[in-house]
């Protein structure tokens, strides 16, 4: 559809995201019909496989080793404790699979070769399979692509200008360098970012910005809120309103329509009738389960309650892009 752009200026982008916010949902409700089957929601659970004890300084983050919150600091997970998670979310509803490391970058030694094992056992559930592991290479996410991952995290977080208040022990530009690992690798990108970390609306337009000029959309979209976690610096920040993160998600199903826009942290606070808004607005995308690394989520059973209350479904593996599904991969090499 010529919906689709890569040319977006921050001007064009403002004007959307400052309409009045009724008329803002309205407009993504009906690109989100145009684009995707309304009323079908892409459930996700994430698991943390490596917990804590991250050598970087994200002003947002509980695991970062410099703080202090709490988190213990846990060992990678042995593979077979992975698989039995990853059934006990596709058991719970769940079609894709998400593992998170608290590394700053991936190192090519035995713990990338054990995620790279999990990446294929987990396949074998018939589970679209993502990780989050930090910096990638190029050789790293090809090997990646090869075990057969569906989806690479990384959020960009913020805007450029505002990046280096949030981290200082990288840059925004090595955040850009992996997603074009990922997208070379032909790997699926799952990029996005958190709001209500003090930024400006400003900033907000400029992140949304960076992912729609793209050379391709990211197939994932997740629009975060701030989950704020004391012993960090942002732990006395305020909870954003929802129609801040309503206003978000309206936007990115306006400029990137193919994409999924998830909505992901800070989901707990969110009556039901709130997510329901979030949802016209065009969400088509959660995290399920009782976790979101290591801050609180939504129960599967909470979930279900509400798909059936708005009328939800959810979607099935695979269903955007079939061609990856490891059984059909299989069958054209036989």
């Amino acid at each position: 559809m010529n919906d689709i752009r890569n040319n977006w200026t921050r001007e064009e982008i403002s004007d959307i995201y400052h309409r009045p916010l009724l008329q803002l949902v309205l407009e993504a409700a009906d690109m989100h019909r145009r684009h995707h089957t309304f009323g079908e929601v892409q459930v996700s659970s994430l698991l943390s496989i490596k917990t804590g004890g991250c050598s970087e300084d994200c002003a947002y983050c509980p695991q970062a080793a410099r703080y202090h919150t709490g988190v213990k600091v846990q060992a990678l997970m042995k593979i077979a404790e992975v698989v039995e998670k990853a059934q006990e979310a596709k058991d719970g509803g769940a079609s894709r699979f998400c593992m998170g490391a608290a590394w700053r970058e991936v190192r090519d030694n035995r713990d990338f070769d054990r995620v790279l094992e999990m990446v294929k056992a987990v396949n074998e559930l018939d589970m679209e399979v993502c990780c989050t592991l930090g910096m990638l290479t190029e050789s790293q996410a090809a090997r990646l692509a090869e075990a057969g991952l569906y989806a690479y995290n990384h959020n960009i977080d913020t805007s450029e200008d505002y990046y280096n208040n949030i981290i200082q022990t990288r840059q925004f530009g090595d955040r850009i360098d992996t997603l074009s690992h990922v997208r070379k690798a032909g790997i699926t990108v799952c990029s996005g970012g958190i709001i209500g970390m003090g930024e400006t609306d400003e900033d907000r337009i400029a992140m949304l910005h960076t992912l729609a000029t793209l050379p391709k959309h990211p197939e994932s979209v997740p629009i975060n809120a701030l989950v704020p976690v004391e012993g960090t610096p942002l732990g006395e920040s305020q909870r954003i309103p929802f129609y801040d993160l309503v206003r978000m998600i309206a936007t990115v199903r306006l400029v990137m329509p193919a994409a999924a826009a998830r909505l992901s942290a800070g989901r707990l606070e969110l009556s039901l009738a709130e997510q329901g808004m979030c949802f016209l607005a065009g969400a088509n995308s959660i995290f399920a389960g009782d976790k979101l690394l290591t801050t609180p989520n939504p129960e599967f059973n909470s979930d279900l309650e509400m798909f059936g209350i708005l009328g939800l479904k959810p979607k099935a593996a695979f269903a955007d892009k079939p061609e990856m599904r490891p059984k059909e991969k299989d069958a054209i090499h036989a």
